[in-house]
């Protein structure tokens, strides 16, 4: 059964979110911390006090690795970053902050900077994916279970539509 797809378009980005029952500093590690993103996308090397670190993507064919500029870090709270270069640059932010009153827990949400709806077909499902692997993750599921295919294709035209 394919996923429902959860994101909405905002100043410019497609933002999904997901909410976790830890709060906002397991939040931040998960999203941040080499050992933890190496559960769900990766892990990442070097140092971040330089600006860039170079980030394996282990669910993609290939396990490709790809530099990351560290734009902003605002600890535990909001990172940004860029990878890619000239007109192919993409802006990625991640985002941690407190659930809503009454509630327990933190949400975390990814944004990336799309005005083309062809790239957002494939991107939006994308992040989808990534977030469902970033939850088996963290509370006991497994991420590997998680199947692309059940994201992309399905999800693409809502991605499509998003930018419009």
């Amino acid at each position: 059964m394919n996923p429902t797809p959860t994101g909405y378009y905002r100043d410019g980005r497609i933002v999904i979110e997901r909410a976790l029952a830890f709060g906002t500093g397991e939040v931040w590690d998960a999203l941040t911390a080499s050992e933890r993103t190496a559960r769900w996308i990766g892990p990442w090397s070097g140092d971040p006090s330089t600006g860039t670190i170079d980030l394996t993507m282990t669910a993609e064919e290939g396990s490709p690795t790809m530099p990351l500029r560290i734009d902003e870090c605002d600890s535990p709270v909001r990172v940004a970053v860029s990878a890619g270069e000239g007109d192919d640059v993409w802006t990625l932010f991640g985002e941690v902050r407190s659930a809503g009153e009454g509630e327990v827990g933190s949400v975390i949400a990814l944004s990336q900077v799309i005005d083309d709806p062809e790239k957002a077909s494939a991107i939006g499902p994308g992040w989808e994916f990534y977030l469902d692997r970033l939850v088996a993750a963290e509370t006991g599921g497994d991420p590997e279970a998680i199947d692309f295919d059940n994201y992309y294709p399905s999800m693409a035209d809502y991605y499509r539509a998003l930018p419009g």
